[in-house]
């Protein structure tokens, strides 16, 4: 990232090295609206396709084709974000759909929120939580560990970018309509975010805001520069020869 010039607050404070993690940043309440905050403070982040829509509109020219793309990513440990664009062409479209993702990234909660589990570990949601796009109602309630993700595929690539790996997921609505399940999906955990929690609900429940391993952004410096060696000390007399 040697080349870019940040142009937000954010950017500065991040490019000074004043934010070091994805959970700083997003604290400080400052607008993201540069992608490449997230790809310093995140560099481990996926992504995957969820959509590839063809739209086609007839004009005055002729038939207009464009592609609709809806992108999930995510770190897999606490950080996810999701983005829908469009474009004449899949490939950046593609491209441009995975910055939208970044700039809507959110911090999620995680937790053993199950009364059948007690591993005391964030492998799961600390509560059960809904959201819903449209006709679209997603559910997720916490599940036991070893249960998986127990959802529909569009939700269930949203769960595992966010680093939740057992939780049982309901929908109800029109779900083939996959821009609505995933932002269903979506806004669910962005209710894990939102959600306040008192002291002794984190430590009985284990939850944990974000990530489990924070990685803290390194900025390269100017490299300190080499002391001159000592020249040899000139030797008082001839070494003597052995007897």
């Amino acid at each position: 990232m040697a080349d870019w010039t940040p142009k937000t607050r954010l950017g500065k404070l991040v490019a000074e090295g004043k934010i070091t993690t994805m959970s700083e940043a997003l604290r400080t309440r400052l607008p993201l609206r540069e992608p490449e905050i997230v790809d310093i403070l995140l560099p481990e982040l996926a992504d995957e396709v969820l959509d590839v829509n063809m739209v086609q509109r007839m004009t005055d020219s002729g038939r207009r084709v464009r592609f609709a793309i809806t992108v999930v990513v995510g770190n897999q440990d606490g950080f996810v974000g999701l983005g829908r664009t469009k474009g004449k062409e899949v490939g950046p479209a593609i491209r441009a759909a995975i910055d939208v993702a970044k700039l809507n990234m959110i911090e999620v909660k995680r937790g053993c929120g199950s009364w059948q589990c007690g591993c005391l570990t964030p492998h799961s949601l600390p509560f059960e939580v809904t959201g819903h796009t449209g006709s679209v109602y997603v559910t997720f309630k916490p599940a036991p560990r070893g249960t998986g993700l127990a959802i529909g595929d569009i939700a269930k690539s949203v769960l595992r970018m966010a680093g939740i790996k057992d939780a049982w997921g309901f929908t109800k609505g029109h779900t083939k309509t996959t821009i609505n399940n995933s932002i269903a999906a979506f806004e669910a955990l962005k209710k894990t975010a939102s959600m306040r929690v008192t002291d002794e609900q984190k430590s009985r429940l284990q939850i944990v805001s974000g990530p489990t391993k924070i990685h803290v952004a390194a900025f390269e410096s100017a490299p300190p520069e080499e002391a001159a060696e000592p020249a040899p000390e000139a030797a008082e007399g001839e070494p003597k020869g052995a007897e």
